[in-house]
């Protein structure tokens, strides 16, 4: 029986797609015909990426009456004209390429490449992916940024360990945290010359002296004037990037104040620090209108398995493919997090890990936060109210343990009927 779809064909009458280098930008602009009715008239001119070259595409585009314009997003070259075309009023549309293919057997060249993406929007065939306004979009720079800094300090951390480790230093194995107040004083006192294990040991401050005679121990080694040297470079670098990492917070806080009511919403649910809470504001904004549901902010952000399925088979290990990586990162230290907590998150977490692993339990427990995330965007009014850690105990264990325990007979071969038990009267 046929049925009625939402699909509607409908014709962008005056569109733009642009096939963007490094250097230039081919652009393809399609619009109704001046003299057949029906007939579409095309024209492919070639600019570049240069910015007085992007405004006069900009105005040409303004004289042909164009409305949208469509790129695909090529590594960043597609922000200068994005924004340029964007701060002109033009519908921008950012395109995933993996969404425009090109159809096979034909010749592929960027004039061709930006033909086809012209016909393909006009069409709506393509749907735009998500770009944030400005604001978020600084703040996004920021926090990630921030990130990138914090990965260059652990490395150079990671650095410094295996340096000693080459030098015979064994301190590590003794303290827990290398780059301590303690541990500091005993690199630079090793990068100013002082050798002797007991002098060295005596750095130590506050618990670490209980430890005093491993650590005399540990500093017993083969430590030269070149471990010296790369250690000092090698730390120096850290404090920097710390100096740098909280510089560039002070910054993101000032740059946060607008959002402070939602900061305080989302550091509500287990997990979700301050710094946790700016990430996912700066990556997936605060204007939930772009995602219909949270299933359509959890399939953004790759949190949802992906469905392979062909002649009634499904395939692959329904893997969830590869989104945000700096949503995904700040998604999964919060599940982490809550898994640690006595909550309703940290009972899901638990649950899962026993199960399936520690890896689904991150992803399983991340989108929740995400869905939570959307809930709480959505509605600025709206709080964080946990369930509990005993709510699958209440409201579905005695379920599931009733359907166990009757098929644990059944496999003995009973049959089981069930009938409840009379309440006790009073006395």
């Amino acid at each position: 029986m046929l049925q009625d779809t939402d699909d509607r064909e409908e014709i962008i009458a005056r569109v733009a797609a642009l096939d963007i280098g490094k250097a230039e930008v081919v652009a393809c602009v399609r619009v109704p015909s001046d003299t057949t009715p029906g007939k579409r008239m095309q024209e492919v001119n070639t600019y570049s990426t240069m910015t007085r070259s992007l405004l006069s595409m900009a105005d040409h585009f303004r004289c042909l009456g164009v409305t949208r314009v469509v790129m695909e997003a090529t590594s960043d070259y597609w922000k200068p004209a994005f924004y340029l075309l964007e701060a002109y009023g033009f519908e921008t549309w950012l395109v995933n390429a993996k969404d425009v293919k090109h159809l096979p057997g034909r010749p592929k060249s960027d004039k061709l490449d930006s033909v086809w993406l012209c016909k393909v929007a006009e069409r709506q065939m393509i749907r735009p992916s998500f770009v944030p306004p400005p604001e978020i979009r600084r703040l996004r720079d920021l926090t990630r940024y921030r990130i990138d800094l914090v990965n260059v300090r652990t490395a150079e951390k990671n650095r410094a360990e295996k340096l000693l480790e080459d030098a015979c230093i064994k301190v590590s194995v003794v303290v827990a945290d290398l780059f301590s107040l303690s541990g500091r004083d005993m690199m630079r006192a090793l990068i100013g010359g002082q050798r002797d294990p007991k002098v060295l040991a005596q750095l130590a401050r506050s618990r670490m002296r209980s430890k005093i005679g491993l650590l005399e121990e540990a500093f017993v080694g083969q430590f030269t004037d070149h471990h010296a040297y790369l250690l000092g470079k090698m730390l120096d670098r850290v404090e920097a990037a710390e100096a740098d990492i909280i510089d560039i917070e002070t910054k993101i806080e000032a740059q946060i104040a607008p959002f402070a009511t939602t900061v305080a919403q989302l550091d509500e649910i287990p997990g979700v620090g301050p710094a946790t809470a700016y990430t996912i504001i700066a990556e997936i904004g605060v204007d939930m209108s772009r995602f219909p549901t949270p299933g359509h902010l959890a399939s953004w952000a790759s949190f949802t398995p992906t469905i392979k399925e062909s002649a009634g088979k499904k395939k692959g290990k329904n893997a969830t493919g590869h989104g945000d990586p700096y949503l995904a990162r700040a998604l999964g230290e919060a599940a982490v997090a809550a898994g640690k907590t006595n909550t309703f998150l940290g009972e899901r977490y638990r649950r899962i890990a026993r199960r399936r692993g520690a890896k689904k339990a991150i992803v399983a427990v991340g989108r929740s936060i995400l869905v939570i995330t959307w809930h709480l965007l959505r509605d600025p009014d709206a709080r964080f109210h946990d369930l509990g850690p005993d709510f699958y105990d209440n409201r579905i264990g005695p379920e599931r343990r009733k359907r166990n325990h009757i098929r644990q007979l059944e496999t003995l071969g009973y049959k089981v009927t069930l009938e409840p038990a009379a309440l006790p009267t009073a006395t």
